[in-house]
């Protein structure tokens, strides 16, 4: 492998890492808000709806230096960061049950584009294992 080439597979690796963490803090601010009640809760749903969109655009942004497998992996875990940032609306939207079951929607989907996030870095690492030296 070129020089070059480990170079810049550290960059992708670094920004794989560094949006990992992003999401994993994402979805500890939204477990630690869905844990409160009342107007805190919604105060710090539309905290987390804004951090939400910084993540996504920063998976957005590291999906075209990806190959095809990591990028299935970030794609879907865009899915995920969209749909909570929707279910975020909606809960600040409504209130009672129909604002617990939004905060219960917006955690799984935080969970979930960890999930896939942490899958795209394993595949990752497995292109990069099973790439023969130079």
């Amino acid at each position: 492998m070129a020089k070059h080439e480990v170079h810049e597979d550290k960059k992708i690796k670094d920004a794989l890492d560094h949006i990992r963490e992003a999401a994993q803090e994402l979805h500890g601010a939204i477990s630690d808000a869905a844990a409160k009640r009342g107007g805190a809760v919604k105060a710090d749903l539309d905290a987390v709806s804004q951090k939400a969109k910084a993540v996504t655009q920063s998976v957005k942004d590291s999906v075209s230096a990806q190959h095809d497998v990591t990028k299935k992996h970030l794609i879907e875990a865009i899915t995920n960061l969209e749909t909570m940032q929707k279910h975020a609306a909606e809960g600040l939207l409504s209130s009672g049950q129909a604002f617990q079951t939004s905060v219960k929607k917006v955690v799984a989907d935080a969970r979930a584009s960890v999930q896939k996030i942490s899958e795209a870095i394993a595949a990752k690492r497995s292109a990069q294992s099973t790439k023969s030296p130079r």
